[in-house]
């Protein structure tokens, strides 16, 4: 992996980043508009850009390594999960805790980890970071939402939302595809290409539109959450290596996942936050710096990889 090119393109992603704020900064886009956006990201564009993904020739080796991907993350989460159950269950305040367990183990891989991917290794990357956002959706309408709602949480309607997420279908879709090797009619294909090509700079546009109205304060920024900002954006993308590694995954398969586990705190955890109406404001700061301190830490994760 070229580490150079890496930072280039996380660079650039800032840029796009900084774009957002200033649209947001010259009152271009309003909150309504920012969540229209965001629906469109990811009920529209993000599912054609997995399909894109997987319109290509069967290849059985590939399906079998992607089998081994997703193993490879289960037991990723399954660690981080444990881990952040006994490192934070001291922390008295209920909000904090549960914003700290989630904004550990839950990164920004669909809406930063996604355009990174294809940005970096096109196609081949999105069909192997599939298995991240598969499983971040299912992880975290299971054991994520749990953390916030407890018992009180419906199953039913968790699962719904687990079967109903459109980069789910899309997933099982574009499997389909990938195991008849069908491939759509070119009007169709074409459609489908041009509605993915927005994917990365509107993903950006929209993170640094959120960024814009953060404000940072004691109330909000607890010194304890740089332990959750030390886990998500080093120590657990780290595991991830390890783990990757010990089960014989490299090129890139490997570098697609640990870039879709190296990127920063969810931004779903300022959502879940509201829905148990809890004070979202460390939910926000730490998304917040979160994601500002990727443009270093995810270069140097990558440099940690090519180091084993």
């Amino acid at each position: 992996m070229n580490l150079t090119q890496l930072t280039s393109q996380i660079i650039l992603m800032f840029i796009l980043m900084l774009v957002g704020l200033m649209i947001n900064k010259l009152g271009f886009m309003h909150a309504q508009t920012s969540t229209d956006l965001t629906n469109i990201l990811l009920y529209v564009v993000s599912p054609c850009l997995i399909i894109k993904a997987f319109e290509q020739t069967f290849s059985a080796n590939r399906l079998q390594m992607l089998g081994r991907v997703i193993m490879a993350i289960v037991v990723i989460y399954a660690v981080m999960i444990l881990i952040t159950q006994l490192a934070f269950k001291h922390v008295s305040d209920v909000n904090l805790r549960r914003i700290m367990r989630y904004g550990s183990v839950y990164s920004n891989a669909g809406f930063m980890g996604i355009p990174l991917t294809s940005s970096l290794f096109g196609a081949t990357g999105v069909f192997y970071a599939v298995a991240s956002l598969a499983a971040f959706n299912i992880f975290s309408w299971t054991h994520g939402i749990t953390l916030f709602t407890g018992k009180q949480g419906s199953r039913r309607d968790n699962f719904k939302q687990i079967v109903l997420n459109p980069n789910i279908i899309a997933i099982i879709a574009g499997l389909i595809l990938f195991i008849t090797s069908f491939k759509l009619p070119t009007i169709a294909n074409s459609a489908v290409t041009y509605v993915s090509a927005i994917n990365t700079p509107l993903s950006m546009i929209v993170i640094g539109n959120s960024l814009a109205d953060v404000k940072l304060n004691r109330e909000t920024l607890d010194k304890r959450l740089w332990w959750v900002l030390l886990l998500r954006n080093l120590i657990f993308p780290y595991l991830a290596i390890v783990v990757l590694q010990l089960m014989g995954i490299t090129g890139i398969p490997l570098y697609t996942t640990v870039l879709m586990a190296a990127c920063p705190v969810a931004g779903i955890v300022v959502l879940f936050t509201l829905k148990v109406h809890g004070n979202p404001g460390p939910a926000v700061a730490l998304m917040s710096i979160s994601t500002i301190l990727s443009v270093v830490t995810i270069p140097l994760v990558f440099a940690l990889a090519s180091l084993h």
